[in-house]
């Protein structure tokens, strides 16, 4: 494979950005990658090579570049309230807004039709945690070219108080969303879940609302104490199958 760590740039500033695709074959169709609230990381890195490895150009931005370069945080203290990377992280997190994400979207679509190596057809998009809205929102913000979008374990999904929360813009979205939920999860609790799968059901796509039994939020990563082997493995062959539906 090949890949690398370069800036990307946006109207606001340059985006750090993993990049990982296949050594051969053609161009490669792109997938937008959304990191979690932790940022990105090894973990994250190595997951970007895992869909490489089955044929996707995978970008992998870091969403905090507008905080300035030191947005990376300690794997290992990062998700402990209180501590100082988990008080550092929370303050560039709460910041953070659909709209602007957009744009980070938009610019990464420009990039990528540039590029001879990847394919300037449908894109992909999938995010975890915070980005699971982002992911929901590009769908609807970009219908003509985002023709697949996931959410893992996306924190929020329904927000009233937020205008731009994604449950409102479901019913735009042409591709085909997935959205995937564990049965415990404070971010995403499960009377919220509900309220989500009536809209979904409402908005007509042709994609699905799955919740994993028995599983925490965070059940994909590697790293994280709640990982967990079957459901993660089933993420990932939900993921790649509607990759392979919709960008080939």
């Amino acid at each position: 494979m090949i890949e690398e760590i370069f800036d990307l740039p946006t109207p606001d500033g340059q985006m750090e950005t993993f990049l990982c695709r296949p050594e051969r074959g053609d161009p490669a169709p792109a997938v937008l990658m959304l990191m979690d609230a932790p940022g990105i990381r090894e973990e994250l890195y190595g997951m970007a090579r895992r869909l490489a490895t089955v044929g996707y150009a995978v970008l992998l931005p870091n969403l905090y570049y507008r905080a300035g370069k030191d947005t990376k945080y300690d794997p290992e203290t990062v998700l402990e309230a209180g501590t100082p990377e988990h008080t550092r992280m929370r303050a560039v997190r709460t910041k953070m807004t659909i709209p602007p994400v957009m744009s980070d979207v938009g610019a990464m679509l420009a990039w990528i039709d540039a590029q001879p190596e990847i394919s300037s057809g449908p894109v992909g998009t999938h995010g975890y945690c915070m980005s699971g809205p982002y992911s929901l929102a590009a769908a609807a913000r970009f219908p003509d070219r985002i023709a697949a979008a996931a959410s893992f374990y996306g924190t929020w999904l329904v927000n009233e108080e937020a205008e731009e929360s994604p449950h409102r813009t479901l019913g735009q979205a042409k591709g085909e969303l997935y959205i995937s939920c564990a049965e415990h999860d404070e971010l995403a609790p499960l009377d919220m879940v509900a309220k989500l799968k009536a809209l979904f059901d409402a908005s007509g796509n042709s994609g699905e609302l799955e919740i994993h039994p028995g599983v925490h939020h965070g059940f994909a990563f590697p790293g994280r104490w709640c990982y967990d082997v079957p459901a993660a493995e089933r993420h990932w062959e939900r993921l790649i199958s509607l990759y392979r539906r919709r960008l080939g």
